[in-house]
């Protein structure tokens, strides 16, 4: 295989063009099992579009590491998320369900305001306590990764991980909700016991080196963000990011569909036809890293655990 290669440059070299400006540092970091790169597949609401997911995955040779739902686990029964838990594990493939309610969600007005006042987090501790509800439920029926949108969530999932009360393979993901954009705000979310971080899909090349400097915890990137996070298409950068951010999970969202969150049968159709695309998506990414020759590295599927993070100490103490 060639060498991996910037996009185009070849051709502008022939035209005498200026070469390109001096690239960001590349990481040195990481996944445990040596990979640079894992894949995620989001938006995963219910057993139905997990169907249709993996009837994809099969169809366009996708190899996924990860899928993720952002309804919650509340919108799931027992019988479903044991389905999709069933599914998941036959093909080695990491799920991850969203805990509990959230502020956007509430009846609280702050959220309606030009600011978004609170945003996704969990208001009061009537909400922290639904979140953990939610936590123990879904670990209790087999989930082993959680995804948190509230740094105080994160933080007493975290502690009751470290106590035991939780196994200690529950894996937490920060959402994309809340991701950091310095490096300083990724560090805390990695101490407060986030094993990958969602960072926002505008920041440059330049600024996930950055972040990556400053911490090994594995970050997750919408390589095509959804239209109410920005609608940014970045395959083009999938190889970059790979280079820059290592660990990471590229995730293959989808734009210009409507939101779906909390999901239901009314919005069926349009859920298992969006994640029918998110895996073309997946295809093209995979494909523009071949043809630039910067596809090696990949983690082994199957793999799931992030290593050794750095961490806020904690006491230990439960009643």
């Amino acid at each position: 295989m060639s060498p991996s290669r910037h996009p185009g440059e070849h051709l502008l070299d022939r035209l005498g063009m200026p070469a390109r400006s001096a690239a960001p540092a590349g990481s040195e970091a990481r996944f445990p099992d040596g990979g640079s790169w894992r894949t995620e597949l989001p938006s995963c609401e219910g057993p139905e579009v997990l169907a249709a997911a993996l009837e994809e995955i099969d169809r366009l040779e996708v190899p996924i590491h990860r899928i993720s739902q952002g309804s919650g686990v509340w919108m799931l029964t027992d019988a479903e998320i044991t389905e999709m838990v069933k599914a998941c594990e036959e093909r080695d493939i990491e799920l991850c369900l969203f805990v509990g309610p959230r502020g956007t969600w509430d009846i609280g007005a702050g959220v309606k305001a030009s600011s978004g006042g609170s945003g996704p987090r969990a208001r009061g501790r009537d909400q922290l306590a639904q979140c953990v509800e939610e936590a123990e439920r879904a670990v209790a029926l087999g989930v082993r990764c959680l995804l948190v949108a509230d740094e105080g969530v994160l933080w007493t999932l975290h502690r009751l991980r470290a106590a035991g009360v939780l196994p200690a393979d529950v894996t937490f993901k920060v959402s994309a909700l809340v991701g950091p954009v310095n490096p300083a705000a990724y560090t805390i979310w990695e101490k407060l016991g986030g094993d990958s971080i969602n960072v926002p899909s505008d920041l440059t090349i330049g600024q996930i080196a950055e972040l990556r400097a400053q911490s090994g915890a594995p970050m997750d990137f919408y390589v095509e963000a959804p239209d109410d996070l920005g609608g940014f298409v970045r395959l083009y950068d999938a190889a970059e990011l790979i280079r820059c951010g290592a660990p990471i999970y590229l995730k293959f969202g989808l734009r210009n569909t409507p939101g779906v969150y909390p999901v239901g049968r009314h919005l069926r159709d349009l859920a298992v036809n969006a994640m029918r695309e998110r895996v073309h998506r997946g295809r093209l990414t995979l494909d523009i890293l071949e043809r630039l020759g910067a596809d090696e590295d990949m983690s082994p599927l199957g793999s799931r655990l992030p290593g050794t993070l750095n961490r806020f100490p904690t006491d230990g103490d439960l009643r």
